[in-house]
């Protein structure tokens, strides 16, 4: 009897396995659900728990980072008055330190709200390589071959680990995923939007090593409140994060690259706030909003901009030229408009236009107040 139903069973799993080989979409949802959970158990038992925020680590760095001038010593000057071996009054000044000493107030490092747990920034440095991948001249990120491209991205970051061994760096890629446009097209809003491929192209590259990928916006005629949900699906990734050019934001009639253009705080809280709603929605590690700016009018109303634990913001120098112009840059309109973190960006060809001029290092940089947390070439 035993040996009976032995065979019954065999061949029973033997109809199933050839109905499966046969007509596989019979059992597909149930086999794609188990093999879901599968996955699901994988990941879960390889992704650890993200470590709470050290406060006090987090202070400490942002102190660092603000890379402030050592305190003046104030002195006090004290008269004494002594007599000689004839009678004669002498008097004496000297000048001590005050003690205590003033209190000496910084603009950096800015008070904000402390970032929910897993927050990047300042824990670590960004490098990152800009561009499209359809264009050779927007950027180093499309300008060469896939390998070479990741190679030479990899010595910039082997060149600030060296310079700053005390923050990890972290590679990046940042792709202009909505491009400004000098012809209007179909809508009239001068910007054309990349196709998933292109971005999904991007992520793959990405991915191979460990790299963060910001999706960048030039929005011409249209706007912000637009355009950011078209990018959804991305920013829901744990490693995807957002990147606005005011450069290309245009406001009155003029199209985009015969002058520069603006956004304001209203534009920049509602990127913040999307971006903190995705977060809480997928139970993600704060998100890093990164905005370009060179000049005064690129950003209007920053002391209007929101700060929230789920979004940390960098106002990136978008600024070329040489040395002194760039660090100029720096500290007229990054420096004293705070907003919480600061970019900088090299260019590998505008830079060094002017003769007898080279490319800033590592070394050059971080001597800026404060040392920017987020570095980007094109």
């Amino acid at each position: 009897m035993k040996k009976k139903l032995f065979w019954i069973s065999l061949i029973f799993l033997l109809l199933v396995a050839i109905l499966l080989f046969i007509f596989p979409e019979l059992l597909g949802s149930r086999i794609s659900y188990i093999k879901g959970e599968e996955i699901v158990k994988e990941i879960k038992s390889i992704i650890q728990p993200v470590p709470p925020l050290d406060t006090v680590a987090y202070d400490k760095k942002l102190i660092e980072i603000a890379n402030n001038p050592p305190d003046p010593i104030v002195y006090k000057t004290i008269k004494t008055v002594t007599t000689d071996e004839n009678g004669k009054s002498i008097t004496r000044t000297s000048k001590v330190p005050v003690d205590p000493q003033p209190v000496v107030t910084h603009l950096w490092p800015v008070k904000t709200v402390y970032p929910n747990d897993g927050a990047i920034l300042p824990f670590k440095r960004i490098v990152a390589y800009y561009g499209n991948l359809y264009s050779k001249g927007m950027g180093v990120l499309g300008q060469y071959p896939e390998d070479e491209m990741l190679a030479r991205l990899d010595v910039e970051v082997k060149k600030w680990e060296t310079a700053d061994p005390n923050t990890p760096v972290l590679p990046a890629l940042h792709y202009i995923a909505l491009v400004a446009q000098a012809s209007p097209g179909d809508d009239g809003k001068y910007r054309a939007r990349m196709p998933s491929s292109e971005i999904d192209k991007v992520l793959a590259i990405a991915e191979k090593i460990n790299a963060l990928v910001f999706l960048d916006i030039q929005v011409g005629f249209s706007n912000v409140q637009t355009e950011i949900p078209l990018l959804k699906k991305y920013l829901k990734m744990p490693q995807v994060h957002l990147g606005i050019d005011p450069e290309f934001s245009m406001k009155g009639t003029i199209r985009p690259g015969k002058v520069v253009g603006t956004i304001d705080a209203e534009d920049i809280n509602f990127a913040v706030n999307y971006l903190a709603e995705i977060v809480k929605e997928n139970n993600l590690t704060p998100k890093i909003l990164v905005i370009h700016r060179y000049t005064q009018k690129m950003v209007t109303n920053y002391d209007k901009i929101i700060h929230l634990p789920e979004v940390q913001i960098v106002m990136d120098m978008d600024g070329w030229g040489t040395m002194a112009r760039k660090i100029g840059t720096y500290k007229h309109f990054i420096y004293p408009e705070l907003v919480q973190f600061t970019g900088f960006k090299l260019f590998y060809k505008n830079d060094i236009w002017e003769p007898n001029t080279v490319l800033m290092t590592p070394e050059d940089i971080l001597k800026l107040n404060p040392r920017p947390s987020y570095i980007q070439y094109q």
